[in-house]
Order: structure tokens, then C-alpha cells, then sequence
């Protein structure tokens, strides 16, 4: 039998072992798929420069994933990775800042904290028998809670000297691809020349098994930890290293990432399975989808979808590959490279590839732009989950149809990495100019230096750019707008009361400018007593929540201050009867919901921002921008208090 194989696989020929190499690892195949099927819908991505992005962008992702290899192979998971990643990066950047220690040491402190962390999580499950989901969920929340209390919610600078693992070497090879590379060969190693290694594959195919034949499997699974740990805490410092900044709020859903990079690249959940070159696949997959999709001008909402069914495609593809080599091995007589078997599983790999091809062929071609001649614009926004940036995403819709200007909106959900990718690829992919909201102002800035040496010009929309180079800053003033909420609410309330905050999102620009116009607008009113500040992420069902537990502890408040309309109508719905009549509750931004609410009388007021008219505006002066027009340094959007006098003026 054996002979009979060899001469059917030598004659095969060479299309033979490519169709049996892809057989062989689906997620191989559909990486291939992909690329290809990228490459013939967009000309920018085949480049040099855009697969160097990929890179980039699958960098952190990867050396997450590795870590959390060496836990799904010994069939345990680890939701915690996102959270220590930031952790141990906040801890490098305020070790080396605030507390002065050296780098050297800083960075040491860092590598120990994901350790501690991992050991931790292995303590808990080998010892304190919790499962490996809960042992892991709680330190997701605690590590992103320590992350907060060590940075107080600011972004903390981070030293030059490690920040270079996040440039490039002879000015065209990436760090962070460097250190993926050689984190993806120590887990190879670790896997498949180690005890620990070969432990980890013991524990995940039979633990019970594994203890009998004399493994210690509880110190073991410790070890598996803290290596999960150790590779987090690498992806913060090369995260951070990018962003020239440690965000608290860094990495958030991360995990997620990381393992369904493990799965697609043929990793088991029910442990046992799993390989380095599979999770590296499996990452540099999400990373060309990211990366493809945001250069075919696909809808930010529809990139969510397409990524979803791309990924149950990777996976399904390699379940069809799994049974159709059971199915061979089984059949009597049938060799694996029989010609029956052989053509069953081509069948079932084109059939395959083909959905991958059209899924993404048919999102790109129904939103994507068909004007061929037009200039193409960028706009990278925060989040497209608040209605502010909505409407400023329509107004420079609106603006870009009228003047026949190609213009692309991505978003960054609020990830400072994320945005730092979607600005690499406009730039890679020749956009006249970019606009862009920052998640951060200083996490933002390697991404504007790159479009700036390729000669593009950025708009910085709402909030500014730090230590880069922008055309012109389109905003209203958001310290502005803090005094003018702090004045109207002290109007109404004759210049006395008790008050609560609710903040925005820790670590934004948009909350520290706003609470501090606030404040510093408080000091003038000295009897209007600021009974408690509570964040709720400008998130109306937040804002419900923590304003329906600050009730309970302080029935006698008088007025709200919330940093954004969403948060105000959570706060106006569980004040119920009392809001716009004992409770006064102010908002900001002007939403079309706040400012019914406004009409309504259950919020007295909200800062107006206009948002459609700065997107709009932002679009004008990117279009005056690239075809080398003068335009003002600063571009201000009259920011107006609005209540129930005034309201039908901007209804």
C-alpha cells in the first residue's frame, strides 16, 4: 500500500503537492484565498508597502495568540491577555516617567507583571480549582482596573528608547514584524523541543492520563500561564511601542482576536491540537481582511460581518479538510492521494475558496465607490458607535457626493491601534488626504508622520494631532463647551446644589477636556457641591446603571452634568419623574435625541456641537488640502448651549 502511494503521489506532479499542501492545512488555504482574491479587487495591495502593513498590523495580534497557544493547546483558555498587555505596558511607561526608574528595569517590571499575572490565573485554576473562564474573566477586569488606577485614565508617554520597537530598521523594515517572527519560532521551539512543550499536549489530549503517567500537571498549568503572560506582556510593550504611548484602554477585545487566530490556524478548543505556524496564519488572515477591507472603501459596519463569515469559512474549511483525510484513511482500499478522495476534497476546497471570493468580491463591489477618476479621501473616526460622530461621518458624506469626492469612512472603535492601522493603509493606498478624529491625540501622531512623509495631508476633525504635522484642526472648543454646560447648569439651579459627573470613556480627549471646562467653569458657583464623579464610557444604558445606583446614595442631588447627550438621556430615564423638574440634567453634543429630550423638558440643556457641520467643513478643507490651497490653521465650529428657548433653531 504504502508503495502504491508513493507512485501515485510522484506521479501526481507538481499541481498534486500544491492541491495536497493546501488540502493539508486549511487555513493555509484560505490565507492564499484571500491574498488573491485581494489582490485582484484592489490594486494598492499587492505592494510592498501595504504587505509590510499587514505585518504591522498582525504584529501584536500574533504574539498575543502564540501565548494563548501554548493555554487552548493544554485545553484551557485565556480571556485575560488583552487587559495584561495594557497592564504591563502602563507599568513600563509610568515606571520610567513618574517613578524614575531606569528603562532597563522598567521594562524588566513589565515582562514580571504579565508573569505575575499568568502565574496568578495558573494558581487559581490548578489550585483553586476555578475554571479556566472565570479564573481568567476576573483578571481581565482586574488587570484593566490597575491599568486605570496606575494611569489615572490618561495615556502615560512612552520612553523613546523602547518606542523604537515600534519603527522601522533601514527605514523600510518594521520592528514589530521582527519580534513577532521571533516569538513565533520561541513558541515553535518551546512546542515541539520542550518537556513543557510536549507537556502542554499530554494535558490537553487526556489530562487525568497526563497525572498518572507522572506529570505534575497543576505546576505544569501554572507554567503554561505565566508563559500566556509573558507573551502579553511583549504585545503591550510592541503595542505601546507603536503608539509612542501606554493607553489604559489598550488592547480591549484583543483576546477575542488572539483566539480566534489559534482556532482558524487548526488549533482544538478541546486541547491536544495546535501549532505555531497555524496561529501565525491564522493572525496575518484577520490582519489581510482588516487591511483589504478597509482598502476596497468597505462600510466600517459591513467589515464586521464580512469578517465574521470569513472566519467561519476559515474554520469550516479546515473541518472539511479534517473529515475528507478521515474519510480517505477509512475507505477500503482508497490511499490518502487515491484520485476518488483526492477529488472530493478539491471539490470541497474550491467550493470553499469560491464563497470566500464572492463574500468578499460581492461587499466590496456594493460598497465601494464605482467613480474611477475622482480624488479619494480617508476619514478615520473614533467610533461610529455615538450618534455624534454618526452625524459627522453624514455630514461629510453629504459634503464629499456634492463635490464628487471619493471619500472612505473607517472606524476605529475607540482602539488607538486600530486607528493607527486604518491610517497606514490610506497612506499606502495613495489617498489624496485624510481626515482624522482621534481616538488619541498623542497615540495618533506615528500614524499622521507617515502620511506626512508621503507627502499627504491630514485634517485633524474634533480633536487635535500631537507631535505631527496636520493642515488644519476643524473643532469646537470641548474645554469651552465644559464651562458653558457648568454655567447653564448653575443658572438653573440659581447658583446652588448638590451635582454628579458622569464621564465619558477614561483615557479620551473628549472626557478630560470636557470634565476640566466643567470644573474650572465650577469654581466660580463655590455652594454647587460636586457630590460624586462616575464614569459611564458616553453610554446611555452605563449612564441608566450608575445614575440609578447614585440615587440610592444621594437622593437629595439637585443636577447632572454628563459629557455626552447618550449618558444625560440615561441619566434623565432613571431619574424618571424627577428629570426636568427637581433634577436638572445637562448633556452635550446636540444629538438629534438630546435635543428632543431638550424640547421635551427632561434635559434642561446640551452643548451644541454641530457635528454634520464640522464633517462637512472637515471635507471642504481636505479637498483645499490636496489640491495645495491655503487653509487656516484652525478651523472653529461655534459650539451654543441650547434649551427649550432656542432648541427649534437647531432642530
Amino acid at each position: 500500500m504504502a508503495t502504491e502511494t508513493l507512485k501515485s503521489d510522484t506521479g501526481a506532479g507538481g499541481t498534486s503537492v500544491i492541491r495536497r499542501v493546501l488540502l493539508d492545512n486549511g487555513a493555509l488555504s484560505a490565507l492564499v484565498v484571500l491574498v488573491v482574491a485581494m489582490s485582484l479587487l484592489s490594486g494598492d495591495f499587492l505592494t510592498t508597502q501595504n504587505l509590510l502593513n499587514v505585518g504591522v498590523q498582525a504584529a501584536v495580534t500574533a504574539i498575543l495568540a502564540f501565548g494563548v497557544t501554548f493555554v487552548i493547546v493544554s485545553a484551557g483558555i485565556d480571556l485575560s491577555v488583552g487587559s495584561v498587555a495594557a497592564l504591563s505596558a502602563t507599568v513600563l511607561a509610568w515606571s520610567a516617567t513618574s517613578a524614575g526608574v531606569p528603562v532597563v528595569l522598567a521594562v524588566v517590571l513589565a515582562i514580571v507583571t504579565g508573569i505575575a499575572c499568568g502565574f496568578v490565573n495558573g494558581a487559581l485554576i490548578s489550585y483553586g480549582k476555578l475554571p479556566p473562564f472565570i479564573a481568567t474573566l476576573a483578571m481581565l477586569s482586574i488587570a484593566r482596573g490597575l491599568s486605570l488606577v496606575i494611569s489615572q485614565g490618561s495615556p502615560i508617554a512612552f520612553p523613546d528608547s523602547v518606542s523604537r520597537l515600534g519603527d522601522t530598521l533601514g527605514g523600510w523594515l518594521p520592528v514589530p514584524v521582527l519580534v513577532m517572527i521571533a516569538m513565533g519560532l520561541i513558541t515553535a521551539l518551546i512546542l515541539g523541543r520542550t518537556f513543557i512543550g510536549r507537556s502542554m499536549y499530554a494535558i490537553g489530549g487526556n489530562e487525568e492520563a497526563a497525572r498518572l503517567s507522572g506529570l505534575r500537571v497543576k505546576r505544569q498549568k501554572i507554567v503554561i500561564y505565566a508563559l500566556s503572560g509573558l507573551f502579553a506582556a511583549v504585545a503591550g510593550i510592541v503595542l505601546a511601542s507603536r503608539l509612542v504611548s501606554a493607553q489604559p484602554q489598550a488592547a480591549q477585545g484583543y483576546e477575542l482576536d488572539a483566539i480566534a487566530a489559534v482556532v482558524i490556524g487548526g488549533a482544538s478548543l478541546a486541547g491536544g491540537v495546535g501549532k505555531a505556524s497555524g496561529t501565525l496564519i491564522g493572525a496575518l488572515i484577520l490582519a489581510v481582511l482588516r487591511n483589504g477591507l478597509n482598502l476596497l472603501s468597505v462600510s466600517a459596519f459591513w467589515q464586521q460581518v464580512v469578517i465574521g463569515v470569513v472566519i467561519a469559512l476559515a474554520v469550516l474549511l479546515d473541518t472539511l479538510r479534517r473529515k475528507a483525510g478521515s474519510g480517505a484513511a477509512s475507505s477500503a482500499g482508497a490511499a490518502p492521494g487515491a484520485p476518488g478522495s483526492g477529488r472530493r476534497g478539491a471539490l470541497k476546497f474550491a467550493g470553499a475558496a469560491l464563497a470566500v471570493a464572492l463574500v468578499v468580491g460581492a461587499v466590496s463591489y456594493f460598497n465601494s465607490s464605482s467613480s474611477g477618476g475622482t480624488k479619494k479621501v480617508g476619514m478615520s473616526l473614533s467610533t461610529l458607535n455615538n450618534p455624534f460622530f454618526v452625524q459627522m461621518k453624514e455630514g461629510a458624506q453629504a459634503e464629499a457626493e456634492k463635490a464628487g469626492i471619493d471619500l472612505t469612512v473607517t472606524d476605529a472603535q475607540n482602539d488607538a491601534s486600530q486607528q493607527a492601522n486604518q491610517l497606514q493603509n490610506f497612506t499606502s493606498s495613495g489617498v489624496s488626504s485624510i481626515i482624522v478624529n482621534p481616538v488619541d491625540s498623542d497615540a495618533v501622531g506615528p500614524g499622521v508622520r507617515s502620511a506626512n512623509k508621503a507627502d499627504i495631508p491630514v485634517i485633524a476633525a474634533d480633536r487635535g494631532v500631537n507631535k505631527a504635522d496636520t493642515a488644519t484642526l476643524v473643532a469646537s472648543d470641548n474645554v469651552a463647551g465644559g464651562k458653558l454646560a457648568a454655567d447653564a447648569l448653575a443658572d438653573k439651579l440659581g447658583g446652588k446644589g448638590s451635582i454628579v459627573i458622569l464621564q465619558g470613556t477614561a483615557g479620551t480627549s473628549a472626557s478630560r477636556e470636557r470634565g476640566a471646562g466643567f470644573t474650572e467653569g465650577l469654581k466660580a458657583y463655590p455652594d454647587i457641591k460636586v457630590v460624586a464623579k462616575q464614569p459611564a464610557d458616553f453610554d446611555r444604558t452605563k449612564g441608566l446603571d450608575v445614575m440609578t445606583n447614585l440615587i440610592q446614595s444621594h437622593p437629595g442631588v439637585t443636577g447632572v452634568f454628563a459629557e455626552n447627550d447618550e449618558m444625560a438621556l440615561g441619566a434623565a430615564k432613571a431619574l424618571g419623574s424627577k428629570a426636568g423638574k427637581s433634577v436638572s440634567v445637562v448633556g452635550f453634543d446636540g444629538t438629534p435625541d438630546g435635543l428632543k429630550a431638550v424640547e421635551a423638558g427632561t434635559l434642561y440643556a446640551s452643548v451644541a456641537q454641530q457635528p454634520a457641520e464640522l464633517g462637512k467643513i472637515a471635507v471642504q478643507n481636505a479637498v483645499k488640502a490636496a489640491k495645495d490651497e491655503k487653509v487656516a490653521s484652525t478651523v472653529k465650529v461655534p459650539v451654543k448651549v441650547v434649551t427649550r428657548k432656542n432648541v427649534a433653531d437647531f432642530s
